[in-house]
């Protein structure tokens, strides 16, 4: 184990509840330790016991300032919002107390990078002198469309011209555990997303999963707004540039994946036949909607590679999990980064959150889009109209994409004309997605820049 004498700095992470927001910051936490900085993740008691099972010993350590398995989780006193009170009463005063036991040492912590999420983080900061960061875990363009609301939220006008982007879908808000009274213009679950602008001014660097040249024109946008920096893509480095030793997992799963079936199978399959779906950890199928895609998969001359989880095992249609196995697998969960690389999958059925949208990306995989809610709906739209590496299958008029339209879909990236553009623009991104990550490269830089200016102060 690396001594402690060794390192440059030392940076404290706050990580937010969930597997899309826990992962990237993991995956960034091990690209600043590989060059030479300590990282402290610190959270709730049930993550921290994942993730040290997961990692054990080494550069990044885990540290609980929040007990969630006796003072109350999502399902505790209050739901969802509940717990995101008593996170924060409590989880900054334990936060507080961790990092000033260090503040008088030789190693004292010099930054403090928090989801976006945790605002609350940015004031600890604040009490404490040290530099912060907001780490951003959606798209750049998403939180473009949701700063026009922030400011109308707030009361104030928008610090710079806003940018326009026309032709975005309308947000689909998602029906989730209550955050707070259904209350003013916007709902709880919008107010909830525009917190992430509190207290962003004041960072010394706002921080996004992404790369220079996959939104640029968003990123300059940005950039007159905050000091911002691409720090993507944030998947395991044996994906992309191969520079962190042992780096072939997140390592942080919510479900246990049918890693050898999954591979045996796919390894069975000719090159570029297999259509892999999957709907990510938080988002849910209507049962029509599961009902029109198992339509649509069975109908396709493909085979399919399916995670159902365990809470939407009920609405699939009877009898498909009889479904020939040479035809389709269905699965509770899986090694998406795996599969996503294995020569077999051909496409990916997605809903496009930002993380699986970034990994389709950066492995070259095009996309059948069918967003559920919030920024996947942008992320959507980028995937057809700007990237053009995925089509979205037509929606009716109460939002279901129906059989006929996912199979067309399908059909048409795994062997139709338009699908020959898309496998074109697809590999050349994962070309530039390893380019801005790899050394010299412009997230790679921007990772650099961040640790020079704390090792200056």
């Amino acid at each position: 184990m690396e001594k402690e004498e060794t390192y440059k700095a030392h940076i404290v992470m706050v990580a937010y509840h969930g597997q899309g927001h826990i992962n990237p910051m993991l995956q960034f936490s091990k690209r600043l330790a590989a060059k030479g900085i300590k990282i402290t993740v610190t959270t709730t008691l049930s993550n921290t016991q994942a993730m040290e099972s997961a990692y054990g010993a080494g550069p990044i350590t885990f540290e609980t300032i929040y007990d969630d398995c006796t003072q109350g989780g999502v399902s505790g006193p209050g739901g969802f919002k509940g717990f995101l009170d008593r996170f924060q009463a409590i989880g900054s005063t334990n936060l507080l107390e961790f990092i000033t036991k260090f503040q008088d040492s030789d190693k004292p912590v010099k930054c403090l990078i928090y989801d976006a999420n945790i605002p609350w983080a940015s004031n600890v900061a604040t009490q404490l002198g040290i530099a912060r960061a907001a780490f951003f875990t959606q798209s750049c363009a998403f939180v473009t469309t949701c700063y026009p609301m922030h400011c109308d939220l707030s009361g104030k006008p928008p610090s710079v011209p806003l940018l326009s982007m026309p032709e975005l879908p309308e947000l689909r808000v998602p029906n989730l555990p209550s955050l707070g009274p259904e209350t003013g213009r916007y709902p709880p679950i919008i107010r909830f997303i525009l917190r992430q602008f509190d207290n962003s001014e004041k960072a010394d660097w706002v921080l996004f999963n992404s790369f220079a040249k996959l939104e640029e024109e968003v990123m300059n946008w940005m950039s007159r707004l905050w000091p911002l920096k691409t720090i993507g893509p944030t998947l395991p480095s044996v994906y992309l540039d191969n520079r962190l030793k042992d780096d072939n997992d997140y390592g942080f799963n919510i479900y246990t994946p049918n890693t050898d079936t999954c591979m045996k199978w796919l390894d069975s399959k000719e090159t570029r036949s297999v259509v892999y779906v999957s709907f990510g950890s938080a988002a849910s199928l209507s049962t029509e909607q599961t009902e029109e895609l198992a339509d649509a998969l069975l109908h396709s001359s493909k085979s399919f590679l399916w995670v159902v989880k365990p809470s939407e095992e009920s609405k699939l249609p009877t009898n498909f999990s009889k479904v020939n196995p040479d035809k389709g697998l269905v699965v509770k969960w899986c090694p998406q980064l795996a599969v996503l690389g294995h020569d077999a999958v051909g496409c990916f059925v997605s809903h496009c959150g930002w993380n699986s949208t970034m990994e389709a990306i950066s492995l070259g995989v095009p996309l059948v889009a069918m967003p559920q809610f919030l920024d996947q709906m942008t992320n959507a739209h980028f995937v057809e109209h700007v990237w053009r590496v995925g089509l979205k299958p037509k929606t009716d008029d109460n939002g279901l994409a129906l059989s006929e339209e996912i199979e067309t879909c399908i059909d048409e990236i795994m062997q139709g004309e338009r699908g020959r553009e898309i496998k074109t623009n697809a590999a050349r991104w994962r070309v530039l997605a390893k380019e801005a990550i790899d050394q010299g490269g412009s997230s790679d830089k921007c990772i650099d820049d961040i640790i020079a200016q704390l090792c200056s102060c």
